[in-house]
């Protein structure tokens, strides 16, 4: 092709969202330098900041989420939506893309609903285990679904589908550190185990309180931990710690820098069951308990983990056990070198490598 591939990314809303998307548009930049990206987010949500961080233009729709417990405040959210489609159709008309990928997240929706419409062919990126409802509508149009897992046949069509696994960021794969040197950085002792507690992007209420109630325990143990709060507990959990007393096994940060550092002195990982971190966790081959977020859409996290736990990948401790299970079970698996070796391993055997730059030349032989 002569002219530069012109490419629509659509979605957001979460961390879980934006890196697979940038992690696409990274990848088809890198085979087609020419190629020209625009992004289409949701007004107000994390894409509208995390996407031109990354040097991409982005525009955003005023869409919005159904409220399913409250079916009388969706009246908004049908007048929001028409105007979604409304811009996404002046943004197709002016951007004239060749390709539409959606990622998940509101503004996919429209926006790719519209795209079909207008003969743009589009791509959808399934990064659950569990379809979600907007994804399983735009499969009707989609001319290919990429999907993480087996088994999606059950919500997509066949012979659509094509098994690439979710990108992930780059630089967790590139550590130059050993596991000594990532935890001797770390300021821990390398003979000891260690344990990363994550919560997503935004921390997890749950997981950290079963932190809380369980100082004495792990104050008590040979095991070291790295705690992510998230942001958003970060100066209550600092006052409470300021109060009791914290372990010195205990380092505790709102955010991690270094993931891939993180990542590496671990021997144990206790996180949610999104989607990229199930995948970070199988890339790396890392032995982990997931505790899923019952806060999500169709309980895809839970689906998540079990693809995971059947496979005899990883642990499971329900949201609602969490606080007396979550921390005593770490703590008994931290110690245990062949259960970490087996649950790494068989991790590590699900992990689909590559899986930015398959979904990259896929949508560059849609757009040709």
């Amino acid at each position: 092709m002569n002219q530069p591939l012109r490419v629509i990314v659509s979605g957001g809303g979460t961390g879980g969202h934006i890196f697979p998307a940038l992690s696409i548009a990274n990848a088809i930049k890198a085979l087609r330098p020419d190629s020209e990206i625009l992004f289409v987010g949701a007004e107000g949500r994390m894409e509208m900041q995390r996407v031109p961080a990354a040097g991409y233009k982005i525009i955003g729709l005023p869409v919005a989420g159904f409220d399913r417990q409250h079916l009388w405040r969706n009246v908004s959210v049908l007048w929001k939506l028409w105007r979604s489609r409304r811009m996404a159709r002046r943004i197709i008309k002016d951007f004239r893309p060749q390709v539409a990928v959606g990622v998940g997240g509101y503004a996919s929706g429209p926006t790719l609903n519209m795209a079909a419409a207008m003969n743009v062919p589009t791509l959808i990126q399934e990064q659950n285990s569990y379809a979600g409802v907007t994804n399983k509508l735009l499969a009707k149009s989609a001319k290919k679904i990429c999907v993480a897992y087996e088994g999606m046949e059950r919500f997509f069509p066949k012979e659509k589908i094509m098994l690439t696994g979710n990108p992930v960021r780059q630089q967790l794969l590139d550590c130059k550190l050993s596991r000594a040197e990532a935890v001797t950085k770390l300021g821990f002792n390398p003979i000891r185990p260690v344990v990363l507690i994550i919560g997503g992007s935004l921390g997890a209420r749950t997981i950290n309180d079963s932190v809380m109630e369980n100082l004495h325990q792990i104050a008590n143990s040979k095991v070291q931990f790295i705690w992510q709060t998230g942001g958003y507990y970060f100066e209550n959990i600092k006052r409470q710690l300021t109060e009791k007393g914290c372990p010195a096994n205990l380092k505790v940060t709102d955010f991690i820098q270094h993931m891939d550092e993180a990542y590496r002195a671990a021997d144990l990982v206790i996180s949610r069951a999104g989607a990229s971190s199930i995948s970070e966790l199988c890339l790396l081959g890392k032995a982990s308990i997931l505790v899923p977020s019952p806060n999500v859409a169709e309980d895809h996290q839970t689906h998540n983990a079990m693809a995971l736990v059947n496979k005899e990948a990883a642990l499971i401790v329900r949201d609602a056990e969490a606080r007396e299970q979550l921390i005593p079970l770490a703590l008994t698996m931290a110690t245990d070198d062949a259960a970490l070796s087996r649950l790494g391993n068989n991790a590590l055997a699900m992990g689909l490598k590559n899986s930015a730059q398959v979904i990259a030349e896929e949508v560059i032989k849609l757009a040709e």
